[in-house]
């Protein structure tokens, strides 16, 4: 596949298509998730991070014109230095997408977010995949990955599912007025074949195995010293107290 390739299919009207509901999920999920450090691999043209709040942001890619010129199997980024990583359509388009799921976890923080999204392989257009007359076409001549297997190799690393959503519904027409057509199945597709999205998006959260929270006691440590405080000023009170009601005993020394 190669660059340009692809970026004439997104000029198309069933790119625009997918591009929006692309936009449509990474603005409403990365809008939420803070930190300092965010990263997209791939699909450089494309600002996917751009209603996330985090100071640093920049894209990875080997091609176009990203922020850094690396490979996603082989991150040159510092290990659990980053808050979030988003990956649209990365893992279908490389040849080892265990690699980088392993490389996304290694430069994640902990408790760090990864949003990814891909192609589903049981849907229409997972059919159009398979059709021999679409092989040698982007995107369908990338390697679709289930939703079920991704979800795995995710557990495998130790991330825990945070949410995810399917769309495009509608089956993959190059005409927009057969879209137009089918525009019922966008609604319909979440009730009736919430399985069925031509694309699925997926939420996760690094998770540090044997990794606890502990809070910091000085509260608690405080208010003991306090209350200690209190009584012994309490004890010094009654104890002045006494001493003043007692009748004092005066000696007189006379010298015969």
């Amino acid at each position: 596949m190669s660059a340009q390739t692809a970026q004439q299919w997104f000029e198309t009207s069933l790119g625009q298509y997918l591009i929006d509901h692309e936009f449509r999920y990474f603005d409403q999920v990365v809008a939420n998730i803070f930190g300092y450090n965010a990263a997209q691999i791939g699909w450089s043209q494309f600002c996917f991070l751009r209603l996330n709040r985090m100071p640093l942001q920049f894209t990875v890619e080997p091609n176009n014109n990203p922020s850094l010129r690396a490979t996603a199997d082989l991150l040159p980024i510092k290990s659990e230095s980053i808050d979030l990583v988003i990956m649209p359509h990365v893992l279908e388009f490389n040849e080892n997408p265990n690699q980088i799921l392993c490389e996304a976890h290694r430069v994640l923080r902990p408790e760090g977010h990864i949003v990814i999204s891909g192609f589903n392989p049981l849907s229409l257009w997972g059919t159009r995949h398979y059709l021999k007359s679409s092989r040698h076409e982007f995107p369908w001549n990338g390697h679709f990955i289930a939703l079920s297997k991704l979800k795995d190799l995710l557990r495998s690393l130790d991330f825990e599912m945070a949410g995810g959503r399917l769309y495009c519904y509608i089956p993959p027409f190059k005409q927009e007025k057969w879209r137009q057509r089918f525009q019922f199945m966008e609604a319909a597709g979440d009730r009736w074949w919430p399985i069925s999205g031509g694309v699925y998006f997926l939420h996760a959260i690094k998770h540090k195995h044997g990794m606890h929270v502990i809070k910091p006691g000085w509260k608690n440590s405080l208010a003991g010293k306090k209350k200690l405080v209190a009584v012994t000023q309490k004890l010094n009170e009654a104890t002045d107290n006494e001493n003043s009601n007692r009748p004092q005993l005066h000696k007189s020394f006379r010298s015969d």
